[in-house]
């Protein structure tokens, strides 16, 4: 646990789940340039009157925004207004927004996920600028009916994060735009907002059909909204597994576990109309993609959609076969983490004699700790970039 010290009290953050050897704080330097930003504005008559208003935080990670800013206004001596809203397509970030909130007794907050119908009119739009243009793009275009040519509109993120396009999106679906001088390698983006733009609706869901060269996938039309990974072909990691995916014929219940737009899931109950399937994942725009993806392609099969930490909440032993694409990174950082925590709860859901398949880059290992934490695991297929891999829970 990391201590953060913002205009308005210091805070105990972490992640979600909180593990005390994750060395990754629940904040960084844009995170500290926003809050300190927005104090140094206080004064002025228009950002406090629109900080009494109806301020909504886009894309906070950890909730280390959220936090501050209801710590605000719990110690705010004027008019308190409504609590901060947080829109995040991260259960895990919500998550920790929670645990974060109570932990400081910092006060209320608005959680809402990316697919929940926005606030009607937003005084203040902070953005913390996602990883994805895309989600970017569709989450600027939902809130821009709700702004107003006296909304305080600062977007935020590390250099490294902020580009022309970027900037371009905000110009173009908010009004002028310009960019704060760098500190600590971060970043703030500052948009004037111009209520006579055109308010385009957003491009997203976009579809596309899988072509005949993909195994059990081949021919499925998917679904993806934005931010979701391979949104316009599928990926060759995917490809690969659902060429060499098991195909059994009986009643069974399996689980697209990270299952982003559910295609893999939905190869599998397309092969066998007998297994139940449960779609998983941490990001709601993900599991909005799953479940039009299975109804695009007609699926008869009884199916499930969670926005889910792995596979914590499944009762133990609940479960024949999961299916997995594990991702090896967390926003902008490389870790094993969330995969450690796919394939752990995927033990503990699965009976005895439950199979646990994956599918991911050779260089990371993942042999080395299925063996360690299933004592068994079976090389099903490789290339020169993939393995997919098969463990078995005795």
């Amino acid at each position: 646990m990391n201590r953060s010290i913002t205009p308005w009290g210091e805070h105990a953050l972490t992640r979600y789940p909180e593990d005390p050897r994750d060395q990754l704080r629940a904040w960084d330097a844009s995170d500290d340039y926003l809050l300190r930003h927005l104090a140094d504005r206080e004064a002025e008559d228009g950002v406090r009157a629109a900080l009494g208003g109806t301020v909504v935080v886009v894309g906070d990670r950890w909730g280390a925004l959220t936090t501050a800013l209801a710590a605000r206004r719990t110690a705010s001596a004027g008019p308190a207004g409504p609590p901060p809203v947080q829109i995040s397509d991260s259960y895990l970030g919500q998550q920790a927004t929670r645990a974060n909130l109570a932990r400081n007794e910092a006060g209320e907050a608005r959680l809402l996920s990316t697919r929940d119908t926005p606030p009607d009119r937003v005084d203040v739009l902070l953005v913390r600028v996602p990883k994805s243009l895309a989600l970017l793009e569709d989450q600027l275009r939902r809130l821009a009916p709700a702004v107003h040519a006296d909304t305080v509109v600062v977007g935020t993120g590390m250099v490294k994060e902020i580009h022309t396009s970027t900037l371009d999106l905000f110009e173009r679906i908010i009004g002028p735009t310009r960019t704060s001088l760098a500190e600590k390698k971060a970043r703030l983006i500052f948009s004037t907002p111009d209520p006579s733009l055109a308010r385009a609706p957003s491009p997203w869901p976009k579809t596309y059909q899988v072509d005949a060269d993909a195994g059990l996938a081949s021919g499925l039309t998917v679904v993806n909204h934005a931010g979701v990974f391979c949104a316009e072909r599928l990926d060759i990691g995917t490809r690969f597994f659902c060429k060499n995916m098991p195909t059994g014929d009986g009643p069974f219940r399996a689980v697209d576990l990270g299952c982003g737009n559910g295609v893999i899931g939905t190869a599998l109950a397309a092969a066998n109309p007998r297994a139940e399937v449960l779609f998983a994942d941490e990001s709601h725009q993900a599991v909005a993609s799953a479940e039009a993806t299975y109804a695009k392609n007609g699926a008869a099969n009884p199916a499930e959609f969670a926005v889910a930490d792995a596979l914590d909440g499944l009762a133990p032993g609940s479960v024949d076969l999961v299916l997995s694409n594990p991702p090896f990174h967390s926003h902008q950082a490389m870790t094993d983490a969330t995969a450690w925590r796919m394939f752990t709860t995927s033990r503990r859901a699965l009976r005895q004699g439950g199979e646990l398949w994956i599918v991911g880059n050779r260089h990371l290992g993942y042999h080395l700790k299925l063996k360690r934490l299933y004592g068994n695991c079976e090389l099903v297929a490789g290339d020169a970039k993939f393995v997919v891999l098969r463990a078995v829970k005795r």
